[in-house]
């Protein structure tokens, strides 16, 4: 694999941009009018879930492949991925003929093993293996030391990432005028480092804003501690970005443009900014997004734009209620992937509703009496309160018994006095905080 980061040029752009042209196409870069309406600016959307693979994942697989000799062809190729960066590959390898085994984590949703699958045909063997992104590259590894297989890097390479840098050159194309503003979602760190690379010799004013899931900061970990690090536990839901290692080449183009963090309750303060401070021209800045904030932006794409997008995918355009925009600026947002399985929607509604503090649950001790329910439906739950879960967890002794209970809101403003007539009663209620170990259970 090449890893000298001083091969990813904005000539290297350039140039994956003639090699990818045949099988990659100019994603559409379309006005959002709802968007604009709400954060200010003019707010585009670069709709790389446009793509045959829909993900911009095809660029920097397809890339690397076309670069290889057929003597690296023949002896067949190895990918690791949380599924994306698995499609581009298969399909660049049913393109060439070229056989591939691809690494997926054995969380991957079964549309993205689907399409996999789908896209490489008999060229392909899916082997799925570990929890995280990180376990399954490290089989990935292995396979490549025992065989001499090609490592087709999901980020880590600057073939990788140059192929990701069409994007900007794209972008540039499509607009009359550099945008004031570029956000890009952050998984290993491949994208923003051709992006910001190409940004930096043909719009060096313009803007960057990387953007991490909660649960993965990998980036932001790094730039405060001055170097990749591997985070401990992290919640794989933002399966395209949930990288527990940022890659050494994102993190070097990064660091290189001085780029600041945004304060995060696992980062050190004072190696962070407070979020929303204003954006300086050329400035590169890395943030993130809460999961259930991203998964009430999925619901509001697919309801109001019917644009049917990944959790990962929607990272650029849920951090935009954390970014200064100013009215005249114009914004593009990377809409990176919309390979989202059907299959789970449900968690997303849920986490999308506890988000915005409609959805709550709590452990009520019952009394063990005739009556008992009612006089909780009666007293306690208001008259826009619905319970969706109602489930006994056991009966300690014969006079109480312990239920878990999920409430669903009419409003926000609808849990301070639900929370009082639950005090006023003489029901035992404790509530289920998110993120606490028990509220883990739940989810």
């Amino acid at each position: 694999m090449v890893t000298d980061a001083a091969t990813l040029s904005p000539a290297a752009i350039d140039d994956a941009a003639q090699r990818i042209a045949p099988v990659v196409q100019a994603s559409p870069l379309q006005i959002s009018q709802r968007l604009s309406d709400r954060f200010g600016g003019r707010v585009y959307l670069k709709r790389e879930d446009q793509q045959g693979v829909r993900s911009y994942k095809i660029r920097g697989a397809y890339n690397v492949m076309a670069q290889l000799s057929s003597e690296d062809l023949a002896r067949g190729v190895v990918a690791a991925s949380a599924g994306n960066h698995a499609q581009g590959v298969a399909y660049a390898a049913r393109a060439m003929g070229v056989s591939a085994r691809i690494y997926v984590p054995t969380n991957t949703p079964k549309q993205k093993c689907d399409r996999i699958r789908w896209h490489g045909g008999e060229f392909v063997e899916l082997i799925a293996i570990g929890e995280t992104y990180d376990a399954a590259a490290a089989a990935a590894q292995e396979d490549v030391e025992r065989t001499g297989a090609s490592w087709i890097h999901a980020f880590n390479d600057p073939r990788t990432a140059a192929g990701q840098g069409t994007i900007a050159r794209e972008i540039l194309s499509q607009l009359p005028s550099p945008p004031d503003l570029i956000v890009v979602p952050v998984g290993g760190g491949g994208c923003i480092a051709g992006i910001a690379t190409y940004l930096s010799e043909h719009s060096p004013s313009t803007r960057l804003v990387g953007v991490e899931p909660t649960g993965a900061v990998s980036m932001s970990a790094a730039l405060v501690e001055g170097g990749p690090v591997t985070l401990g536990e992290i919640d794989s839901f933002v399966d395209g970005a949930a990288v527990r290692r940022i890659g050494d080449l994102g993190y070097g183009v990064l660091a290189a443009r001085r780029a600041s963090v945004v304060a995060h309750p696992n980062l050190p303060a004072g190696s962070t900014v407070r979020p929303g401070e204003p954006l300086q021209p050329g400035q590169t800045q890395v943030l993130h997004a809460d999961e259930g904030a991203i998964c009430s932006a999925m619901l509001d794409l697919y309801q109001d734009d019917g644009i049917v997008a990944e959790p990962a995918g929607t990272l650029a355009i849920t951090a935009l209620e954390h970014i200064h925009i100013d009215p005249d600026w114009t914004v593009v947002c990377l809409l990176s992937g919309g390979n989202n399985d059907v299959s789970r929607y449900g968690e997303i509604i849920e986490r999308s509703l506890v988000h915005r503090g409609l959805k709550h649950y709590f452990l009520v001790n019952f009394p063990q009496e005739p009556g008992a329910l009612r006089r909780f439906l009666d007293d306690v739950l208001g008259p826009d309160d619905d319970i969706t879960l109602f489930e006994y967890v056991k009966r300690n002794n014969r006079e109480t018994g312990a239920a878990l209970v999920g409430i669903e809101l009419g409003t926000p403003a609808g849990l301070s006095p639900l929370l009082a007539r639950m005090d006023a009663s003489r029901l035992s209620c404790d509530r289920l905080e998110p993120g606490s170990a028990a509220y883990r259970y739940l989810t």
